[in-house]
C-alpha cells in the first residue's frame, strides 16, 4: 500500500503568518522511524511536508483509486502550522480530497484540542474532571477560583505553558503569560495533588487499552510534568502502574468512555491525576499521542506487547479496517514483521541514504554538461565514475576529440555482462540558460534532472542497494555513458552497437512520464536539410515561381505525415531570401521526420528525395542533405516480456507504471531488437518545450528500489 506520512517541517510554507503559531513539532528522526516501520510492513512510503504544497505533493504520489489503482493511506503526524484547531487542518484537506488517513476526524481533533470543551463533554458524560475557570484577561474576576490551580493555554498540547498558581497574584501573572505567549484564553484548572497516570488507546471497535502507566513524580504529590521535562528530561515511567487492579480497570474504562464521548478514532492518550483518597480525575485527552520513543504512548505499547514497528503498523491497520473492511486480516502484517523481505531491506537502505543520494543529484544537476562544454561533460562523468569505482566497477575512458569522453564501466572481470545500462552525460542547454538544482516541496527542478541525470542517480542508488544486500557482484553489469545524445548519437553509434552485443538486457535511464509511463517503443528520427537556389534569373517573375515551388514542396512533405501509419514530418528553420529588381531567390529548411517502423521509413525517404527530382531543373537548383539519424525501437515479444516482469515487481512495490510509446528518438534504438530492451526507468517527471524540467522527489528512491529488485529478479531467473 502507498502510505504518505504527513508532518510539519517547513513552518514558513504558508501564504501569510498570523494567529497562534504552532510550537509542537515532531523530531524528523522520529518521522523516519515511522517510515522505516511502515516499510518493514511492506508499504511504499513517502514523507510529505504538511505546508501549502501538500495537495500537489499528495496528488503526485497517492494512487488513483477511481482509475483502478490500489488504495492508499495517509499516516497523519501533522500538528498544524498556525491558527485555531491546528490538528484539524490536514484531516480537513484529506476529507476534501477523498484520501483516507490514520487518526481522528477534524471534529474529533477540534473537540479534544479545546481543553474547555473536552472538560464540558466529560462532565456531561459523568466523567470526573477537575473544576475549571476560563480567563480572557488578567483583569477578569478571579473571586470564585479555588486555589491552587494549574494554568495552561486553552488550546495547546504537550504541557505548553503549564504553571501552578497558589494565589490571585500568581494566577493573574499566569493568565497574562498564556494570553501574551500563546494568543489564546487561559484555562485555570483545580490542581489535584497526588499521582499522575496515562492510558494509551488503540483501535476502534474494539478499543484496546494499554497498561496504565504512571509518571514517576518522585513521591512529590505537588509535582507536575512540564514541556521541558517531556522534551529534554523525561521523567521515569512505571508500567504497569503499581496500583490495585480495580483502580486500573476504572482508569481504562473512564479513558475509553472519554475516547468515545469525543468521537475520536484509531488512537489517543488520556492524562489522569489521582488524589490521596484514590479519586480519579481525567485531565485531558491527546488525539495525536506522540510516537516519540521516550513518550508515554510508545512506552506503554511496548509493555503491552507492541514493539515500535508493530505499533506503527497496527495503527495503520486499524484505520484500514475502519475505512475498507472489517474482514481484513490484521494479523497478516504482524506475520510480515517477523521476517524482513528483500524489498523492505532495499527500501530501508535507500531511505537511510536519501540525503546522500540527493546531494549527488544536486552536484550533477548543478554541473553544466552542454554537449559542447567538454569540461562540464567530463566533470559530470568524473562525479559518476567516482561513485561506480566505489562499487567495484572498472572504468574505460573512450576519448572524443570534439566532445567529452564516453565512459564505459563493468563489474565483470571476464568482460562478459548480462545487462547494459545506457545513459548520457550531455544535454542541449547552454550555460546562460542552465537551471540549477531547486528542491520545492516534492519537486526537484534543474537542467537534466529528468532527461538523464535523475535516472543515472537512481541507477547508482539501486547498485548501492544491491551491494548492501550482498548480491551486486553476482550480477554482471555494463554501464555505457555517451556524450552526444543531443547530436543523436552521431559519434557514439558504433560504440553503442559494440557494447550491446554481449548483454541480453539493455536498460536506458531517461525519465519516466508523469503517469508512470516507461518506454516500450520509440520513434526513429531522420533530419533533412533542404537547399534551394534560383537558377533562371532571366525574368523577375521566376523569383516568385521559385518561392512558390519551394513552398509547395514543404506543403507536400508535411502532407505525407500519417500518424496512423506511424510517421510525422515537420518543417522547421525555414528561411527565404529573395529580390525582384536584381532577381535572386535562396531558401532553406530543415525537415524533421519521426517514424515508428523502420520499413516505412524507406518509403518516406524515397518520397522525400523523389520530390526534388529534375521536374524544376531549369528553374531552380534543389539539394537535399541528411537522412536517418536513429532507427525506431519497435515493440516486440521480448520487450513485452521484460515490461511485464517490471510491471509485476512494481505492483508488489505499489509503484504506478505503464508502458508507452515516445515520439522522440533515443540511443537505445541503435541496439538490435533481439534484445530485452526498456527505456524511461528514471524518476517520474517531465521536460517542457522551454527546456524546463522537474522530477518528483519520492520517485528517485522509488525507481532505485524498482531497478534493484528487477536486477535481483533477473539474477534468479
Amino acid at each position: 500500500m502507498k502510505v504518505a506520512i504527513i508532518y510539519n517541517k517547513d513552518m514558513s510554507g504558508v501564504i501569510n503568518q498570523f494567529g497562534m503559531q504552532n510550537r509542537e513539532v515532531y523530531n524528523p528522526e522520529t518521522v523516519k522511524k515511522v517510515a522505516s516501520a511502515l516499510e518493514s510492513g511492506g508499504h511504499n512510503v513517502e514523507i510529505i511536508d504538511g505546508n501549502m504544497n501538500v495537495i500537489e505533493n499528495l496528488q503526485s504520489f497517492m494512487p488513483k483509486v477511481l482509475e483502478g489503482e490500489k488504495l492508499g493511506m495517509v499516516f497523519n503526524m501533522a500538528y498544524g502550522i498556525q491558527g485555531e484547531s491546528r490538528y484539524t487542518h490536514i484531516p480537513s484537506m484529506l476529507e476534501m480530497l477523498g484520501i483516507p488517513y490514520v487518526g481522528s476526524t477534524p471534529s474529533g481533533h477540534a473537540l479534544a484540542l479545546d481543553k474547555v470543551i473536552t472538560k464540558i463533554i466529560m462532565q456531561k458524560h459523568g466523567l470526573s474532571t477537575p473544576e475549571f475557570w476560563v480567563f480572557s484577561s488578567p483583569d477578569d474576576d478571579f473571586s470564585e477560583v479555588i486555589y491552587p490551580v494549574i494554568i495552561k493555554p486553552k488550546m495547546e498540547s504537550v504541557s505548553f505553558g503549564l504553571k501552578v498558581a497558589y494565589n490571585e497574584d500568581q494566577l493573574k501573572k499566569g493568565v497574562k503569560y498564556v494570553i501574551d505567549e500563546f494568543s489564546q484564553q487561559a484555562l485555570a484548572e483545580q490542581f489535584i495533588p497526588g499521582r499522575e497516570f496515562a492510558v494509551g488507546l488503540l483501535g476502534n471497535n474494539p478499543v484496546e487499552t494499554f497498561p496504565v502507566l504512571e509518571i514517576d513524580l518522585g513521591n512529590d504529590p505537588n509535582a507536575i510534568q512540564t514541556v521541558d521535562d517531556k522534551q529534554h528530561n523525561p521523567k521515569s515511567k512505571i508500567c504497569p502502574a503499581n496500583i490495585p487492579e480495580e483502580l486500573s480497570k476504572k482508569m481504562k474504562l473512564m479513558s475509553m468512555s472519554a475516547f468515545k464521548a469525543l468521537q475520536l478514532r484509531d488512537f489517543s492518550r488520556v492524562d489522569i491525576r489521582m488524589d490521596k483518597e484514590n479519586n480519579i480525575y481525567l485531565l485531558e485527552i491527546n488525539s495525536m499521542a506522540s510516537l516519540g520513543l521516550t513518550g508515554s504512548y510508545v512506552y506503554a505499547a511496548n509493555v503491552f506487547g507492541y514493539d515500535y514497528k508493530a505499533l506503527v503498523n497496527k495503527m495503520l491497520d486499524v484505520a484500514v479496517v475502519r475505512y475498507f473492511s472489517k474482514d481484513i486480516n490484521i494479523e497478516e502484517n504482524s506475520e510480515k514483521l517477523k521476517k524482513i523481505p528483500l524489498h523492505v531491506r532495499v527500501r530501508t537502505f535507500l531511505r537511510g541514504r536519501q540525503d546522500i543520494i540527493e546531494k549527488l543529484l544536486k552536484q550533477l544537476v548543478d554541473t553544466n554538461s552542454y554537449v559542447r562544454n567538454i569540461e562540464g561533460v567530463n566533470l559530470t562523468g568524473n562525479l559518476i565514475r567516482k561513485q561506480l569505482l566505489q562499487l567495484g566497477f572498472n572504468s574505460q575512458i573512450i576519448p572524443q576529440v570534439e566532445l567529452g569522453n564516453i565512459l564505459f564501466f563493468t563489474n565483470s572481470d571476464s568482460g562478459n555482462y548480462d545487462l547494459l545500462f545506457l545513459g548520457n552525460l550531455d544535454n542541449s542547454t547552454k550555460i546562460n540558460k542552465h537551471e540549477y538544482f531547486v528542491l520545492s516541496g516534492q519537486r526537484i527542478y534543474g537542467t537534466g534532472v529528468w532527461e538523464n541525470k535523475g535516472g543515472i542517480v537512481a541507477m547508482i542508488a539501486a547498485l548501492q542497494a544491491l551491494k548492501f544486500i550482498r548480491v551486486l557482484r553476482k550480477i554482471k553489469i555494463g554501464i555505457l555513458l555517451t556524450t552526444d545524445d543531443t547530436l543523436q548519437g552521431k559519434f557514439a553509434k558504433s560504440i553503442i552497437i559494440e557494447k550491446s552485443i554481449k548483454p541480453h538486457y539493455v536498460f536506458s535511464m531517461h525519465g519516466s512520464s508523469l503517469d508512470g509511463g516507461i518506454v516500450t517503443s520509440r520513434s526513429g528520427a531522420a533530419v533533412y536539410k533542404i537547399l534551394m537556389n534560383l537558377k533562371d534569373k532571366s525574368d523577375a517573375e521566376n523569383v516568385s515561381r521559385a518561392i512558390s515551388v519551394f513552398s509547395k514542396l514543404l506543403s507536400y512533405w508535411t502532407d505525407l505525415s500519417n500518424k496512423d501509419k506511424g510517421y510525422v514530418i515537420s518543417p522547421s528553420e525555414v528561411t527565404i531570401n529573395s529580390n525582384i529588381t536584381e532577381p535572386y531567390a535562396h531558401a532553406e529548411a530543415v525537415l524533421s521526420v519521426r517514424f515508428n517502423d523502420n520499413t516505412s521509413y524507406t518509403e518516406i525517404d524515397t518520397k522525400i528525395r523523389k520530390a526534388v527530382s529534375g521536374k524544376y531543373k531549369n528553374l531552380i537548383t534543389l539539394q537535399i542533405e541528411g537522412g536517418e539519424r536513429r532507427p525506431a525501437m519497435s515493440n516486440n515479444d521480448k520487450i513485452n516480456e521484460l515490461f511485464n516482469t517490471i510491471r509485476k515487481i512494481s505492483s508488489t512495490l505499489d509503484i504506478r507504471l505503464k508502458g508507452e510509446h515516445r515520439w522522440s528518438s533515443s540511443d537505445i534504438s541503435f541496439i538490435e531488437n533481439n534484445k530485452y530492451l526498456i527505456d524511461g526507468l528514471g524518476p517520474i517527471g517531465i521536460k517542457n518545450y522551454n527546456e524546463k524540467e522537474f522530477i518528483y522527489r519520492y520517485s528517485v528512491l522509488e525507481k532505485a528500489a524498482l531497478i534493484a529488485l528487477v536486477l535481483y529478479d533477473l539474477l534468479n531467473k
